[in-house]
């Protein structure tokens, strides 16, 4: 294959990286003219490209060779890849019926002998089917919404609005019934917030607060309900309209890649020329990770440094935000739901400077009926503010910590190159270390909470500050090897290393190498993210033509011999946030690589915390049930996790109100503790406003106390002991 070029990635798995620049009006449309069509009536039928076969057989020859797992793309994984196709098409299962299913199953294992030969026709095909039927909903739609108060909502009607793992309707009739009961529950939805937020707004009146203005005040101010789902169902038809021929090959190629796992995928041209600018950090945006999400965009991560990352308003963006609707300036809201995700960045990007407006269903909202308006001024990226922060804390009897909060693992990117003068994660941390070791601390507290990776090389020599020997096993598809940390011990010292379900990549590898050595106690939500996998990109040829692949090409694993794959990192000691109740982590990601082992590296522990965890776990659980500030926390998170489960909503009004209400008040305090105040979103995590973090200064020096002085082993021998293994190997 000699027509594609690799670049490897060891960063997080997410998607798109939006930090970039000015939209390119010209590139808007396909590639390839807007996508050729037939005419079959009403709605233009999208064609395959003559260039896509060979785009089709190029990826399932560049899969089998470069993926982990050495697979040819057979009738198994055409199994998977067709359901993908169907989930991705039909994520809530109102589009297509049984009867469908039952039809278009004749191709489940037949999709690997179509892709060999170039044939593309099942994607359009399908996609043929749920456009029609999409025409066909937001006509029905319109037709209900011009009646006046088309419903009666004094029955005892439910709805099943999460329905990812629902039945399919039978047949049409079924179908058409659940779209009515759907656009039941809009409407009530929509009645409620509206009469909700009046009530809110007229207390914040009273009470002379800024007023804060929702998706709905917005929405529904200009027109009746009516008229408000009208137009939304309108917008939803013209997206599908709209799509050309490169959308549904990205969509189709797609599901193959992801039967592989849910990091391997296949890149457009467009989408391959995004990526590549999202690569670009200096470039401006609003500095946010997105992924595709049942037909809005999902916020991952906000990147430190950048625009969304910096607001600390009270309406601001937040990990787990869906933006569903795209604005310029003072301009209109185009809403954006279902259209080709391209598109939406490259409106979401723009010159700096300039103003981007989004409209957002709060991750705190799980039914999606409330949305907001945040604006944002688009803006290169301060790396700076990546960059590690340290101070020393002066607890009760005048004991003092260090404490270090790393939210990236940064290398050479404040200064030329690899030299001495560019800037490194390791290096601003080993300052830090030196202050902390002048002004003779006990111990240090270590922040990686929602620290979501980088550098490979930095989580190697950051390991190194504080043990020797090996830090991570990288296995491919031939090989295992050891991977060992670098440089000089800093700091020799009790250490708490803090996590959360952001917590992953770099972030995992250090954390469970001083989990393994016995070197640190991992405090934290009950696991990091999970993320164990490294991506190269390949380019197909010429990637203005073919695109080009993401392939997942090898997993790390502990030096303790499991992967922190799927699993991620288990703290010693649980004290969880409310990410723990969100749906966070690689374990929420459908098809991703099981949990798996190799053989442990050879290392020798520096000592074993296990006589001294649950005497801390008791003197932890003791403190923290006399901590108001926690102990609402705990029950924030338990309501959450109840509200997750629950897939039915009443249609009757009286009791849809009462539930409102409640989601209102839940949603109001999930956010104040995902987020913090102004004054904790300025200066960080401090003792006085972050629990967690109090907490953790307590159990460390409740672990000095019990080991009878901060002095600890740093014991070397695992380095010798890596330098055999890879002399002699593992047999």
């Amino acid at each position: 294959m000699k027509w594609y070029v690799v670049r490897v990635l060891i960063l997080l798995p997410l998607t798109w990286i939006v930090a970039s620049q000015t939209p390119q009006s010209s590139q808007m449309s396909s590639r390839y003219g807007g996508g050729a069509v037939e005419e079959t009536g009403v709605l233009s039928r999208l064609v395959p490209e003559p260039v896509y076969p060979t785009i089709a057989r190029r990826m399932i020859q560049q899969l089998a060779a470069m993926h982990l797992s050495g697979e040819a793309f057979d009738d198994h994984l055409s199994a998977v890849a067709w359901t993908n196709l169907i989930e991705s098409l039909d994520f809530d299962h109102t589009l297509l019926t049984q009867e469908d299913i039952t039809r278009l199953e004749t191709k489940r294992f037949l999709l690997d002998d179509d892709m060999a030969k170039g044939d593309l026709s099942f994607a359009y095909d399908v996609m043929q089917l749920v456009r029609e039927r999409l025409m066909k909903r937001c006509q029905m739609a319109e037709q209900t919404f011009k009646q006046k108060s088309p419903f009666d909502f004094s029955g005892h009607d439910e709805y099943q609005w999460k329905r990812k793992s629902a039945p399919r309707p039978s047949d049409v009739k079924a179908q058409e019934a659940l779209w009515r009961m759907g656009f039941k529950n809009e409407y009530l939805a929509l009645q409620l917030s509206r009469e909700l937020n009046a009530e809110e707004k007229k207390e914040q009146q009273v009470e002379q607060k800024v007023d804060t203005t929702s998706e709905e005040e917005e929405d529904l101010q200009d027109g009746s309900i009516e008229e408000v789902l009208s137009r939304r169902y309108r917008t939803l038809r013209d997206a599908y309209l709209e799509m050309d021929s490169e959308s549904v090959l990205q969509r189709a190629l797609s599901a193959v890649a992801n039967a592989y796992d849910p990091h391997t995928d296949y890149m457009s041209p467009l989408t391959f020329e995004d990526f590549n600018m999202g690569m670009n950090l200096t470039l401006c945006g609003i500095g946010a990770t997105l992924r595709y999400d049942d037909g809005a965009i999902k916020i991952m991560e906000l990147m430190p440094g950048a625009p969304a990352a910096r607001d600390t308003r009270e309406i601001r963006l937040r990990e787990g935000d869906k933006i569903i609707g795209v604005g310029q300036g003072d301009g209109p809201i185009e809403d954006i739901r279902h259209k080709p995700m391209n598109r939406t960045i490259r409106k979401i990007r723009g010159p700096k400077g300039t103003k981007v407006v989004l409209r957002v269903i709060p991750v705190s909202d799980k039914t999606g009926t409330r949305t907001r308006l945040v604006d944002l001024i688009r803006d290169e990226i301060r790396l700076e503010e990546q960059a590690v922060t340290g101070r020393v804390e002066c607890l009760t009897g005048d004991r003092r910590f260090g404490y270090v909060r790393v939210p990236a693992f940064y290398s050479g990117v404040f200064g030329e190159g690899s030299n001495q003068k560019a800037r490194s994660m390791t290096r601003d941390l080993l300052r830090y270390i030196q202050q902390f070791n002048a002004q003779h601390v006990e111990g240090m507290v270590i922040d990686l909470r929602n620290n979501g990776g980088g550098s490979l090389q930095e989580a190697l020599t950051m390991t190194g500050l504080f043990v020797r020997g090996p830090v991570v096993q990288v296995r491919d598809a031939r090989s295992v090897q050891v991977l060992s940390s670098q440089g000089s011990i800093a700091f020799d010292k009790p250490l708490v290393i803090l996590i959360n379900r952001n917590s992953a990549s770099a972030s995992e590898i250090v954390a469970s190498a001083l989990q393994d050595y016995g070197r640190a106690i991992i405090v934290g939500d009950s696991k990091s993210h999970g993320k164990g996998t490294v991506q190269a990109v390949a380019n197909l040829g010429d990637t203005k033509i073919y695109g080009a692949d993401r392939v997942t090409t090898a997993c790390f694993y502990r030096i303790n011999g499991g992967t922190t794959q799927l699993r991620g990192v288990v703290p010693d000691i649980v004290l969880p946030s409310i990410y723990d109740a969100l749906e966070l982590g690689e374990d929420q990601l459908p098809g991703a690589l099981p949990y798996s082992t190799v053989p442990p590296a050879y290392y020798a522990k520096t000592a074993d915390l296990t006589p001294f965890l649950k005497k801390l776990r008791e003197q932890a659980s003791a403190r923290l049930s006399k901590d108001t500030q926690y102990a609402a926390s705990q029950r924030l998170i338990a309501h959450v996790k109840q509200a997750n489960m629950e897939a039915v909503v009443p249609l009757n009004i009286t009791k849809r109100r009462a539930r409102m209400r409640t989601e209102r008040a839940l949603q109001k305090s999930q956010e104040e503790i995902l987020n913090g105040n102004t004054q904790r979103k300025q200066t960080g995590p401090t003792r006085e406003n972050d629990p967690v973090l109090r907490e953790a200064f307590n159990i460390l020096s409740d672990f000095i106390d019990l080991r009878g002085g901060a002095g600890v082993p740093v014991n070397t021998n695992g380095e010798l002991g890596s330098r055999l293994f890879r002399l002699f190997g593992n047999d």
